[in-house]
């Protein structure tokens, strides 16, 4: 059958996607009828935000915290902070079966057909689907279609992960992607990153944001987005990347702020291996240019 389809007005997120967010989190509140999670299959629906303005002050501040010049087309991660809206829409419904908080994204794969250029206006759509056993828990997938004028213009799938019962021998393995050295160049990165990358996406996770917010999950202070690692990343190879691209990365280790990390990139034959790593090189990512 085919899915039920939710048509979101306005702006999808803002403090009550965040408030719904972490409730789930909440001692005694996250077992409150309406708060606590009960359902064991991802929700059979679609999300969609029609006719989103592509407002050029939006790509501007984003091309500047992520390290892109700024130009009439769109760099090519952006249009995922228009559809996260919708990420945080669908996974803060009581029938998702995980909490938002806590949920590890683990792979991003972003497929551009052709550059969408500032003013434009497009469509997204939004639904999960291949939940499944992982290695370390529960994984599943959240796939976002764009369209501009019914043209289907971008594509992407982010994979994320419920950490606990994983099955080490049968479960998802995740992507296998190639070494790459790395060294090419440094990037010295300021704490506040996580703070003005929130600023502009609408992610406000608190593992992102300060060193106390980040301590009370676990981390010893905060860490940087892995979508603004990506989107670095793609900052740095722009100019070797053609219209029609798809760029797939794996999350392999957090990125603390303040610190610094290290990149580099090779050709393959399909196009450009990358790596963003820690100055032992490390991977915190690992990425992939597949030229169409």
């Amino acid at each position: 059958m085919p899915r039920e389809v939710r048509v979101v007005q306005g702006d999808a997120g803002g403090v009550g996607t965040l408030l719904r967010a972490a409730l789930p989190m909440v001692p005694v509140v996250k077992g409150l009828p309406g708060v606590r999670k009960t359902a064991r299959v991802l929700p059979d629906v679609e999300l969609r935000r029609e006719d989103v303005a592509v407002e050029r002050a939006h790509v501007t501040a984003y091309s500047r915290v992520c390290g892109f010049p700024v130009k009439d087309e769109v760099p090519l991660p952006y249009l995922h902070l228009l559809a996260f809206p919708l990420h945080m829409r669908l996974m803060t419904q009581q029938a998702f079966p995980f909490p938002t908080i806590g949920t590890v994204h683990l792979e991003n794969s972003i497929t551009r057909v052709r550059p969408v250029r500032v003013g434009e206006r497009v469509s997204l759509a939004v639904h999960a689907e291949n939940l499944r056993s992982h290695a370390k828990g529960r994984a599943f997938d959240l796939v976002t279609r764009v369209t501009a004028g019914g043209e289907r213009v971008w594509d992407s799938r982010s994979t994320y992960l419920r950490l606990g019962g994983g099955d080490r021998e049968n479960g998802d393995q995740g992507t296998r992607f190639e070494e790459v050295p790395s060294g090419g160049a440094t990037w010295r990165l300021a704490g506040d990153l996580g703070r003005r990358y929130a600023a502009v996406s609408g992610d406000h996770n608190p593992i992102h944001l300060y060193p106390l917010t980040a301590k009370a999950f676990g981390f010893p202070r905060q860490i940087a987005h892995g979508m603004w690692t990506k989107a670095r990343a793609v900052a740095a190879l722009e100019n070797r990347l053609p219209d029609a691209v798809t760029v797939a990365v794996g999350f392999k280790k957090p990125v603390f702020l303040p610190g610094a990390v290290t990149f580099g990139a090779r050709p393959t034959d399909t196009g450009i291996g990358f790596v963003v790593a820690s100055r032992d090189g490390a991977p915190h990512l690992l990425g992939r240019a597949t030229f169409a």
